[in-house]
């Protein structure tokens, strides 16, 4: 019998315990960065246009980048939650609104290789330029992100084979949320999700996270 979730999880601010790209900006971007944030915040731009001018004002070196990245840490239960969907049958996939380089460093560094990662591709441009691509945005994506991981997720996900829970903190996770199956949600989207009274439990992390997962049946599509 096929897995019956799919568990689809953000990588910042879930995964670790802050948004990365916004550190590397704070760190090592002009300080323009943060009108576009504020454009940003207010709803005025999408996740899209804010990383793809934000990205064009960073002023770094790859070491210098490779040594900020290796600065950072996750969350410490995520490994064992990992292993526990794993044990399961249940396929992890990152999908973020972040930058595939940072992701792949971090979980490296952390000894994670494997899942697969869907996100925004970083470019170096130059010795210290950088930019942006994003492979995964979608067309008609109601919040001009980057990473339209409504779409992602329906690419993947074919209809009454299986279901989904998602784990995330923040706006890049609102669309997902409304459809997924149940959300293992933090922050701001644990907020969206009681608003909206969508299937979830609130967490603060992979610690609360764990025992949750063991209410997943992995033969069926119910929680127990």
């Amino acid at each position: 019998m096929a897995p019956v979730w799919d568990i689809f999880c953000d990588f910042d601010g879930t995964i670790t315990f802050f948004d990365v790209t916004d550190s590397l900006l704070e760190r090592f971007a002009r300080p323009e960065w943060t009108a576009i944030e504020e454009e940003w915040a207010q709803g005025r731009i999408g996740s899209k246009e804010c990383l793809s001018r934000q990205v064009q004002l960073l002023d770094m070196s790859l070491a210098e980048l490779d040594d900020h990245l290796n600065q950072i840490d996750i969350d410490p239960s995520f490994a064992a939650f990992l292993l526990a969907a794993q044990n399961r049958g249940f396929p992890i996939t990152i999908v973020s609104d972040g930058l595939d380089y940072s992701i792949r460093s971090i979980l490296g560094r952390h000894k994670i290789h494997g899942l697969p990662i869907f996100a925004n591709k970083l470019h170096q441009a130059g010795e210290r330029k950088w930019r942006i691509t994003f492979p995964h945005a979608g067309r008609n994506c109601d919040f001009a992100s980057g990473h339209c991981k409504c779409a992602t997720i329906g690419r993947m996900q074919p209809p009454a084979r299986r279901k989904v829970l998602l784990i995330g903190d923040g706006r890049s996770d609102f669309c997902a949320a409304e459809q997924a199956n149940m959300v293992f949600a933090k922050g701001k989207l644990a907020e969206h999700c009681a608003h909206k009274g969508l299937p979830h439990y609130a967490i603060e992390g992979f610690a609360d996270a764990l025992p949750l997962l063991e209410r997943f049946d992995p033969e069926t599509a119910n929680t127990l």
